[in-house]
C-alpha cells in the first residue's frame, strides 16, 4: 500500500454540488484537515458541504447553510472523514469569492 499526503485548495463558488475533491481509482482518502476561511473583510458568507457516496449514489450534509463570519475561519469536519473510490467532497458558498477551502488528505492506494 502506498500512502501519499495531498493538499487541496479551492475558492468556493456559488454553484451547488461542486466537487472540490474526488477520490481517484483504487484510492481510499482520509480527510485529516478541512478549513474554510472567509476572506471578505465585511460580510459573512454561508457554507454548504456534502459527502457524495458514489457506491450508494447518495449524499449527506456535512454542513448546511453555516454562516462563516467575515475575516474568520471554521473547521467543518470534526475529526477524520473517509472517502472511498469515486466518492466526492462537495462544497459551495452563498456568495462568490468570499470563501476559501483548504484540505489535508491522506490517499491510500492498493
Amino acid at each position: 500500500m502506498a500512502e501519499t499526503f495531498k493538499n487541496v485548495v479551492a475558492d468556493l463558488g456559488i454553484t451547488a454540488d461542486t466537487a472540490v475533491y474526488t477520490a481517484g481509482a483504487g484510492v481510499t482518502a482520509i480527510v485529516i484537515h478541512c478549513q474554510v476561511a472567509n476572506v471578505d473583510g465585511t460580510n459573512a458568507a454561508d457554507l454548504d458541504m456534502t459527502l457524495y457516496d458514489s457506491s450508494a449514489t447518495a449524499d449527506a450534509a456535512i454542513t448546511s447553510t453555516v454562516s462563516v463570519p467575515a475575516d474568520s475561519a471554521l473547521n467543518p469536519v470534526g475529526g477524520k472523514l473517509v472517502l472511498e473510490e469515486s466518492d466526492e467532497l462537495r462544497a459551495w458558498a452563498g456568495a462568490a469569492s468570499d470563501l476559501e477551502l483548504t484540505l489535508g488528505i491522506l490517499e491510500i492506494t492498493a
